[in-house]
């Protein structure tokens, strides 16, 4: 059965749907770069909230930014199917669950139509515009500085009609000032911290070299909750395709499949409306910080101290890695000796039995993470996730061990190949050559002096530098498995 809007109705008794009328529903709610996680966490919240009366206007209408293959297949298979698709949440040790989300109504790929992007995001019935960009889409430098002179930038700066996040907020909240119509709120989805104050950082920055009245327009008039995002969801290659709809019976362009396990916690700043997020389970807090924290210095920090060791080790998926009861140990020792002395929990949160959580969701072979994947754009997601809790470490000479071997793993990643001899993708957009030359120096030390460790204060500590080089020297020499033993090792 192919997914349409015309066989929704006839659906097999066991894919489940929230029950609302679909014809009902309209967009109130914009998000930019549809991908997998959205689909699977942000999208899901809003499905069931469609479903409480009185909701049928905050249905989402997709925008896809990236001109690709990858993102032209997936607005064709989106628009074909109306925006819907299936959804399979994978408990461990229980029977999977399909539905069909369908909280998506419309889907725009921006490349292909970028004025058609534009004029929805000037329809006043859109009043939220989410967005899940990736951790560095926001053009942000290690000092916290929106990166005005970055090609993509100044290149938008010239355009008529914009193509950057930021040249397509800007340019829809001018067009809504110019009409008279409210500003709608931006909500970052993003793993960043404080995303709500980088994201208004980012458009400000933007609007203010196009406008100064406009920037402080939008200053006054739009808002930028934070919010803390928490969903497991793999990516979805040719043969998920094939096993998911051979599983659901269901002829599915982009079904994608994920853990049981979600969470949102979201600042409550919403001057023009929001859904009735609350009653389907969202967590609405004046400060999402410690929530943010925890999240990212202990489950997105864990994935980065777990995936840049184990594809060394010629480890593909996290569940397998999480059998090696070495890399095991090293994320035991990393949540807690390293990540919770740190942190403050939020209210009626055990960090302990958080981070056992953390390695149980880890071990869920049904949602098994691809490695590459979690390793992939590593320049962006050290600095965010490793560098406070390394920070700290360090100026406390405290045991240094694990994030020197963490660190001596990625310079050791970026040359693309295992222990085994077996080349793999190394995909780091945002690495410059300068950087790559540093990390494949004759001098081991060298590679500190890259950019994606500026403002760490590593080379501040000889003992730490002494580390490092050993720990680079030992992956050479004894590969990663064995100097892994040595990190985790009593002192």
């Amino acid at each position: 059965m192919k997914l349409t809007s015309e066989t929704l109705a006839h659906l097999p008794e066991t894919i489940l749907t929230s029950p609302y009328d679909r014809q009902k529903v309209t967009a109130g709610i914009a998000h930019l770069s549809v991908g997998n996680f959205h689909r699977a966490h942000q999208a899901v919240y809003t499905d069931r909230a469609l479903a409480l009366p009185g909701q049928e206007n905050w249905g989402i209408v997709g925008i896809g930014l990236m001109d690709v293959p990858s993102e032209v297949q997936k607005a064709e298979a989106l628009q074909a199917q109306s925006g819907l698709y299936t959804l399979r949440e994978c408990p461990a040790g229980r029977p999977d669950v399909v539905r069909v989300v369908k909280s998506l109504v419309e889907y725009i790929h921006a490349p292909a139509d970028r004025a058609a992007a534009l004029k929805r995001l000037t329809d006043p019935a859109i009043r939220i515009v989410t967005m899940t960009i990736t951790e560095g889409g926001y053009y942000m430098d290690e000092a916290g500085h929106f990166m005005t002179d970055h090609p993509a930038i100044a290149a938008d700066l010239k355009r008529d009609v914009p193509e950057s996040v930021f040249g397509l907020l800007t340019e829809a909240l001018r067009l809504r000032r110019e009409a008279g119509v409210n500003a709608f709120t931006i909500l970052s989805c993003d793993n960043v911290p404080s995303n709500g104050e980088i994201a208004r950082r980012a458009v400000l920055s933007f609007a203010r070299l196009k406008d100064d009245e406009l920037a402080d327009w939008i200053s006054r008039n739009v808002a930028f909750p934070s919010c803390m995002v928490d969903r497991i969801t793999p990516a979805v290659g040719p043969a998920d395709i094939e096993r998911l709809n051979r599983e659901s019976g269901i002829e599915d362009r982009a079904p994608l499949f994920c853990e049981d396990f979600i969470q949102w916690v979201v600042e409550d700043k919403f001057p023009e409306g929001r859904p009735a997020w609350e009653n389907v389970g969202v967590l609405f807090t004046d400060n999402v910080e410690p929530y943010e924290q925890v999240k990212l210095r202990m489950l997105n920090a864990s994935h980065s101290m777990l995936a840049l060791p184990a594809v060394l080790m010629g480890y593909r998926f996290v569940s397998e890695a999480m059998e090696d009861e070495n890399l095991f140990r090293l994320l035991q020792q990393f949540l807690g000796f390293d990540s919770e002395p740190q942190l403050n929990a939020p209210p009626g949160m055990s960090l302990p039995e958080y981070g056992a959580l953390l390695l149980q969701r880890f071990r869920n072979k049904a949602v098994s993470d691809q490695l590459l994947r979690i390793a992939s754009d590593s320049t962006s997601k050290l600095p965010v996730f490793v560098r406070p809790t390394a920070e700290t470490v360090v100026q406390d000479n405290g045991d240094m061990r694990r994030i020197a071997f963490l660190l001596a793993c990625y310079c050791t990643y970026l040359g693309g190949f295992d222990d085994k001899g077996t080349e793999f993708p190394v995909t780091e957009p945002r690495l410059s050559k300068e950087d790559r030359a540093l990390a494949g120096s004759s001098d081991p030390a060298k590679a500190l002096d890259m950019s994606v460790f500026a403002g760490w204060g590593l080379t501040d500590n000889p003992e730490f530098v002494r580390l490092f080089v050993e720990m680079r020297i030992s992956l050479q020499d004894r590969r990663t498995a064995e100097t892994l033993v040595d990190v985790i090792s009593p002192r």
